[in-house]
């Protein structure tokens, strides 16, 4: 058991953050032997219940929940930055030429240590991740992130249709080998399973029925993809499916809206849209950097806390632009500030860091386990230096209240933050 002396930032039932300007956390394993917030609350009134357990005391520093991130694409990690003048171009020129050489293991593995070493150096301890085509890709992955101890979910990606040589896979096959990668991997240490069709354009319809078959023999896995980015693939599943009602009702039609789907970008929704997220408890992973950088649309945060479906906050890299939640937080903040196409709305700093959080581990069906200092969640949290840079340190002191003093750290915010990633471990 250890115990760390800090600023402690955490998140109560309401989703309203919980702040202790001198707080304790003392973490230590529980009764399968993993490590987890054991108590958490202000210095004076713990210190003298854990008498003999060493106490590291970090002044000047706060203590935050590790991040959440609901989608990212790891085979996307050197393309981050391409230019491009939309989705589809870019997927055409950069995505799926860079994707093709994970067929390689050698290569899907050096690629997989530094994309868990920047989710780390970043403060994400948990990620809903997309790999390629290739089960050596997903294979490289976990390995890694169980090495590191990281809680991931990822899955091999289905398409086998409207795709380059290279990445598009065949359909049987697919299936097979989605079902072996989850008898493998789903639920080994900390390490979980994604059904992952690519989207609805690169999936036949018996892909994506398979996959639906398989979202309901293994209802514990999760299923991800993206739907409602970008309005030229509306326009080429509308082709596609010219009798579904919407691009999201293609994948209700073959059963892959469920609890633990996690759907991308959700942006060019309507109301029977939201009410069938709500309805089917499907969640939307928000990815605002991805979408401010392709131009794909604005989330709509008013219509979607109306129609009351589920949602968190992503960077979506390599589409986004950073590893860094701060970075996406900030960019969430410009796309509900927007009002030209939606409701313009002003998310709080609390609101903001819930949703890369506790909210977000919410989504994911993990509530209660990470995104939190709650006590009985997984040890996973930051050490964060608010005094990073002449700026922050400038403006940090200036912060009245807890509001302005989040607010500073989104908005002036980036890796040099995180001055430690502390993982829950196995003893």
């Amino acid at each position: 058991m250890k115990a760390y002396r800090a600023a402690i930032l955490r998140f109560a039932p309401d989703h309203t953050a919980v702040y202790e300007e001198d707080g304790l956390l003392v973490v230590g394993p529980n009764s399968q032997n993993i490590q987890t917030v054991q108590a958490v609350g202000p210095y004076r009134s713990l210190v003298d219940q854990f008498p003999g357990v060493p106490v590291e005391h970090l002044p000047g520093r706060m203590l935050a929940p590790g991040f959440v991130d609901m989608h990212i694409h790891y085979p996307q990690t050197d393309i981050i930055g391409s230019p491009a003048d939309g989705l589809l171009p870019w997927l055409e020129n950069y995505t799926f030429p860079a994707e093709k050489r994970f067929a390689a293991p050698e290569y899907a593995a050096e690629i997989a240590a530094f994309f868990i070493a920047e989710l780390l150096r970043n403060g994400v301890t948990t990620a809903l991740a997309f790999a390629t085509s290739h089960p050596a890709s997903v294979t490289a992955l976990f390995e890694e992130a169980q090495k590191q101890q990281l809680r991931l979910i990822t899955g091999k990606v289905l398409q086998d249709q409207n795709s380059p040589d290279g990445v598009r896979d065949e359909t049987e096959q697919s299936l097979i080998d989605t079902e072996t990668l989850i008898q493998r991997w789903h639920g080994v240490d900390r390490l979980g399973y994604a059904i992952t069709p690519r989207f609805v354009p690169t999936s036949s319809a018996a892909q994506l029925r398979g996959a639906g078959e398989l979202a309901a023999r293994y209802p514990d896995v999760w299923v991800q993809s993206h739907v409602a980015e970008n309005l030229g693939e509306i326009a080429w599943v509308r082709e596609l499916y010219p009798d579904a009602r919407s691009y999201l009702s293609v994948y209700q039609d073959f059963g892959l809206l469920r609890p633990r789907a996690v759907y991308a970008h959700c942006i060019h929704f309507d109301e029977i849209d939201r009410a069938l997220m709500r309805d089917t408890g499907t969640v939307a992973a928000v990815s605002p950097t991805s979408n401010l950088f392709l131009g794909s649309g604005f989330f709509d945060y008013a219509s979607a806390d109306r129609a009351g479906f589920g949602y968190g906050l992503a960077s979506d890299v390599g589409g986004g632009t950073s590893f860094s939640p701060f970075h996406t937080m900030c960019a969430a903040y410009y796309v509900g500030r927007e009002g030209q196409t939606k409701a313009g709305l002003s998310l709080t700093p609390q609101q903001l860091w819930w949703q890369h959080t506790a909210g977000a581990a919410q989504a994911l069906g993990l509530g209660g386990v990470v995104g939190n200092l709650a006590v009985g969640c997984e040890a996973d949290f930051l050490v964060l230096n608010p005094q990073a840079t002449p700026l922050l340190a400038r403006k940090t002191a200036r912060a009245q209240n807890l509001d302005e003093l989040l607010f500073s750290l989104i908005i002036l915010g980036d890796d040099r933050l995180v001055e430690r990633t502390v993982i829950s471990q196995a003893k």
